[in-house]
């Protein structure tokens, strides 16, 4: 793959074309994670980095540093060193925090394992990417974190700590477990905090200065609706110049205090929320270990913070808290909803119910680092509740058509990207990769989208979900965004089914908020305001829709759910 030089930033489309090129002005960052965490220290050391409510610690940046400069020691001592690949398996937690920059600090690959993850994609993980060693919770919520790796590697029953030899996972070797308590065969997490002597202390700094900001620092894997999950490698250069040019655009400085209840495993959290923060040396805020809309309202009240993110369901649930007008949220300015289209009418509760006036959108893929466009702090109301904002700096993007034309301004197609952001590739598959990223560097997402004349873009559905009625070309999301105003939704996704007589027909699913609309209700509340083509044919009321746990909708299972209730024919050629 070659990224070939792109054009001169023109942030609005230039000669009628949905291609936009983002702001050169401002210099990407050519250092490691190290490199910047060290000068955020050397600025704000005594300033508050990080603060875990649930367990009652709290970190200044010179504490932090401290205390990441243990844990890498303690890895070195336990040999393992640049390029190897640790995972970590666990809720947000301070030892995730540290595990993130300890790993960067000797050039480690962090491998981000999804804590809903089962056995079977446990066992995929680790092998897929090689990892030498697991860092782990104990559990969380209905996980048996220790009792899962057991059963894949009962072994450890009998190894001595780092000596592992499993034959399910031949590369893994040691398992460092978080907690007080102690398991055979593995370390304690504290333990490999005391593990590294003088002589790991002394080599670190030379260590982290022989990195290089092109180097693959974290695989993220993918959940696709389809296949095997794919593991996205980023470098230094993709997350930390994507973390700082994110928090660049809400004006973030030291002084700002960020409650992330998002997960850290994802890049909501790890990219844009703690490696932001060290970018600009603002305080990080963990409210707990997963979300809780109390916890969280709870830890922006009690800390002042002035940034908060979320995906739409979270602040939906902070919103609709009974308890939620007894919380001061005034110290709130800014923050981020992302990781799902973000319906309108949510957008501007936040922004009038949370004080969050400088609220942003942003939007992007694991793949892209990953943000590509986000709204300005001080862009118009209207252009922040409808749009997902401008190109970031360096990152180009174009809106093309099946045959690769890029198509005049406001038509949609499918969105492709190319700069920094974008992957080293997925582990170990060239292949895939070579299907994402074409020969010219650019990353073709997947999401449909429109660009304006003024350069904001709009996501109006995945190439995959759009709906073809009778040779009307549907889009789910200008649906969605429509039944978001009818007083009794409070959640909505729109998908296709199989229909013989249109091809498809379309249906919504809807979350009630209190009394729970009819499906006449739905259907007469479209009428005469959409097109006809476009009211959903069959509706259904449920208690929750199924999601992923970054909130993004999983329609197919509502889809292959709905085609079951109907007994409908699928054609599975088509």
């Amino acid at each position: 793959m070659t990224n070939q030089p792109a054009r001169e930033p023109a942030l609005t489309p230039v000669d009628g074309l949905s291609h936009v090129v983002g702001d050169r002005t401002r210099p990407l960052l050519e250092e490691t994670i190290p490199a910047r965490l060290a000068a955020t220290v050397a600025r704000f050391g005594e300033r508050e980095a990080a603060v875990f409510c649930a367990e009652g610690t709290r970190l200044t940046w010179r504490e932090f540093a401290d205390e990441v400069d243990r844990l890498a020691a303690g890895l070195l001592a336990l040999g393992i060193g640049r390029g190897d690949r640790v995972g970590i398996w666990s809720p947000n937690r301070r030892e995730w925090l540290l595990t993130q920059f300890a790993t960067a600090r000797i050039g480690v690959v962090l491998v981000n394992i999804n804590p809903s993850y089962r056995l079977y994609e446990l066992d995929y993980a680790l092998n897929k990417v090689g990892c030498r060693a697991l860092i782990t919770a104990a559990a969380f919520k209905s996980s048996d974190y220790l009792g899962m790796i057991r059963e894949l590697a009962p072994e450890l029953d009998e190894a001595v700590p780092g000596g592992l030899k499993a034959a399910r996972l031949p590369a893994l070797t040691t398992v460092i477990r978080m907690g007080e308590g102690r398991s055979p065969g593995m370390f304690g997490f504290q333990e490999v905090m005391e593990l590294g002597g003088a002589e790991e202390h002394a080599r670190l700094d030379a260590v982290s200065a022989g990195l290089d900001p092109d180097d693959a620092i974290n695989i993220q894997f993918t959940s696709g609706t389809t296949g095997a999950p794919k593991g996205a490698t980023l470098s230094h250069r993709n997350i930390l110049n994507n973390a700082h040019f994110v928090t660049q655009t809400m004006n973030f400085t030291e002084a700002d205090r960020l409650a992330i209840p998002v997960p850290l495993y994802h890049c909501f959290g790890m990219v844009m929320g703690t490696l932001g923060c060290v970018s600009k040396g603002a305080a990080m805020i963990f409210p707990g270990e997963g979300f809780d809309p109390e916890a969280t309202l709870a830890a922006v009240a009690g800390e002042r913070c002035t940034g908060l993110y979320g995906v739409p369901t979270m602040f939906v649930a902070m919103l609709d808290h009974p308890g939620f007008t007894g919380f001061d949220l005034s110290s709130l300015r800014t923050g981020i909803m992302a990781g799902a289209p973000c319906p309108v009418e949510v957008m501007k509760r936040v922004q009038r119910d949370m004080n969050m006036s400088e609220v942003t959108i942003a939007y992007g893929m694991t793949e892209t680092s990953p943000v590509s466009f986000q709204s300005h702090v001080d862009d118009p109301l209207e252009k922040r509740v409808s749009t997902v904002g401008r190109v970031h700096p360096h990152v180009e993007v174009k809106i093309v058509v099946a045959d690769g034309a890029t198509v005049p301004v406001g038509v949609s197609g499918e969105l492709c990207t190319r700069g920094y952001s974008v992957m080293k590739g997925y582990w170990d598959e060239p292949e895939r990769t070579a299907e994402a990223i074409d020969a010219d560097g650019w990353m073709h997402t997947g999401d449909l989208a429109t660009i304006d004349a003024q350069g904001y873009c709009n996501i109006v559905g995945r190439v995959k979900d759009m709906i073809i009625r009778g040779g009307e070309n549907v889009y789910p999301r200008e649906i969605e965004e429509f039944l978001y105003r009818h007083p009794k939704v409070r959640e909505v996704q729109v998908f296709g089914v199989p229909d013989p007589r249109y091809g498809e027909e379309i249906c919504a699913w809807v979350v009630a908020a209190g009394e729970a609309p009819t499906e006449d209700e739905i259907r007469a509340f479209c009428q005469g305001q959409i097109a006809h083509f476009k009211i959903p044919r069959h509706v259904r009321v449920k208690d929750v829709l199924p999601m992923t746990v970054t909130g993004k909708p999983q329609k197919f299972i509502m889809r292959e759910t709905m085609i079951e209730e109907l007994g409908l024919a699928v054609d599975e050629t088509a």
